[in-house]
């Protein structure tokens, strides 16, 4: 681990360079450990792809200090593999209004439309992080047949729920929001529930499964949500 000053009350620790499944175990299970330490001097944990940024109160424990109760931390963690899997199934609607890059994807990697969807829904992918706006998860593990590049120019307005790829990565946008991702499909579940007392649907460390399907289907969900929502 490599320790970093934040400002004056916040401390980066970073576990490699690159993407990857080994290193983002490592931190999650850091960062299972402080939490379960429940260590008063800690505000907030923050776990990204290959770092961790723990804000702290400065006044209660110094970064010297902090830092050791890390490494004891790290020392006595346990390992999340042994952890159950959690794998949550996300319901998609490829194509048409739901996807309108679909066909670009396609196109760029000399692939059908069907061929794009099973491939995108083949895979179980790991949710390294989530940022960008509440909810959105980092996902990895899809198959560079459908890497595609960020579009040129980028949307001003994406609708919640979209499913896109940018370069070799694929994600779901939780709220309308900015972006450039090219969105092959949409999703009638809500990543993103600011009322509900679990507001997020999905967390890092979960995998997520895409399961394509029809328009009736996603219309019923829909419907569905406004019967509990009325």
């Amino acid at each position: 681990m490599r320790f970093l000053y934040a400002g004056d009350s916040s401390i980066v620790i970073e576990f490699g360079n690159e993407i990857s499944k080994d290193i983002n175990r490592e931190l999650r299970n850091l960062t299972d450990a402080l939490d379960n330490l429940n260590y008063d001097f800690i505000r907030e944990i923050v776990p990204t792809y290959r770092s961790i940024i723990v804000h702290y109160d400065s006044l209660k424990i110094s970064f010297e200090k902090l830092k050791e109760k890390i490494v004891e931390a790290g020392n006595t963690k346990r390992d999340s593999e042994e952890k159950k899997i959690n794998i949550v199934e996300i319901p998609v609607l490829y194509g048409e209004e739901a996807g309108p890059d679909l066909e670009e994807v396609a196109k760029h990697n000399g692939l059908s439309i069907e061929d794009v969807i099973k491939i995108h829904s083949s895979g179980e992918y790991l949710i390294y992080m989530l940022g960008f706006t509440p909810g959105f998860p980092y996902l990895g593990g899809m198959d560079e047949k459908i890497a595609t590049p960020r579009l040129a120019k980028p949307r001003l307005k994406i609708p919640a729920g979209s499913v896109g790829i940018a370069g070799s990565q694929t994600g779901i946008y939780p709220m309308e929001s900015p972006g450039g991702w090219q969105l092959i499909g949409k999703t009638p579940l809500d990543l993103f529930d600011p009322q509900s007392k679990d507001p997020f649907l999905l967390n890092a460390g979960d995998y997520i499964r895409f399961i394509p399907i029809t328009k009736e289907e996603y219309d019923s969900v829909i419907r569905d949500k406004m019967e509990v929502n009325k």
